[in-house]
């Protein structure tokens, strides 16, 4: 999995779950793949040799922000999207986001992202897992009961700054780093992981979370609630050509939700997408 490094100017304790809102943020949103976690994709960001001896001897951790804007037809259950943020070692975020699909079989499509990141939660620390994504996700995913499925990206921070990543569908993560673009990387005290569901990566530029993260110091509010809005207000504008439309117009499968007329016609494809969406930001601390 090839994590994005985005160039910028700029102990365990409670494990909590959060699905809710903090507010309130028309196309038909295409339906996603069950999740499968035989098919998951992981990836370990590894040592970057240049800058190794800067983190020799000391320990890294995450100070996280979060923030989820639902979709404004889901309001009233609080969306579809799901996540948790751990400190366990040196952190742990995840976010699911379910299958709008399942409502036409009279299924809500939240309970399953909701049950499984409970589950996740509570199992970041078991013996079994050993700080390893992809096995959490399968004990959390046989331990869910509730009908649905998710995309999910779960990220787990190792105290010597390496981050452990299984991820299956269109959620992502970037990174972001004052002064280096490179492949892989072990995180170093300064460095800002992104996390979101594809609410935020479909309607949100790499260069516009690049300027928004760096506009401020306090990740645990202002980061977070800037980018859902950024998100939000991208979303419901009709003109603004948004990654989605850009891909929609390259790659027909993820723009498969737009009336057959107007790409007969060749009308020109623009406009946000109306979702969930979810945003964890965390900025690699000293600890």
């Amino acid at each position: 999995m090839a994590v994005p490094i985005l160039r910028a100017a700029i102990s365990d304790s409670h494990v909590f779950f959060n699905s809710l809102s903090n507010t309130a943020g028309l196309l038909s949103i295409p339906k996603k793949r069950r999740l499968m976690l035989s098919a998951s994709a992981s990836a370990t960001l590894e040592v970057n040799p240049l800058r190794r001896e800067v983190l020799k001897g000391s320990e890294v951790s995450f100070c996280f922000g979060t923030h989820l804007i639902p979709h404004p037809n889901k309001v009233d259950r609080g969306g579809e999207d799901a996540f948790f943020v751990s400190s366990y070692n040196g952190g742990v975020v995840a976010v699911a986001d379910g299958v709008s699909g399942w409502v036409e079989q009279d299924v809500d499509p939240s309970l399953f992202p909701k049950e499984l990141m409970a589950y996740a939660s509570d199992l970041v620390g078991d013996e079994e897992v050993n700080h390893d994504p992809q096995i959490l996700l399968k004990k959390a995913h046989n331990a869910t009961t509730s009908k649905g499925s998710a995309t999910v990206i779960v990220a787990m921070l190792q105290k010597n700054g390496v981050l452990k990543i299984a991820n299956v569908g269109d959620s992502g993560l970037k990174v972001i780093r004052k002064d280096a673009m490179v492949s892989s990387v072990k995180l170093l005290e300064g460095d800002t992981i992104v996390m979101g569901s594809d609410g935020l990566f479909d309607n949100v530029f790499d260069h516009e979370i690049v300027s928004t993260v760096t506009q401020y110091n306090d990740v645990a509010e202002a980061d977070t609630k800037a980018l859902a809005d950024l998100a939000s207000n991208h979303s419901k504008d009709s003109n603004f050509d948004s990654p989605y439309s850009l891909e929609a117009r390259t790659k027909p499968r993820k723009g498969s939700d737009v009336p057959l007329w107007k790409k007969v016609i060749g009308m020109k494809l623009t406009g946000g997408k109306p979702d969930d969406i979810t945003v964890i930001v965390g900025q690699v601390v000293s600890s």
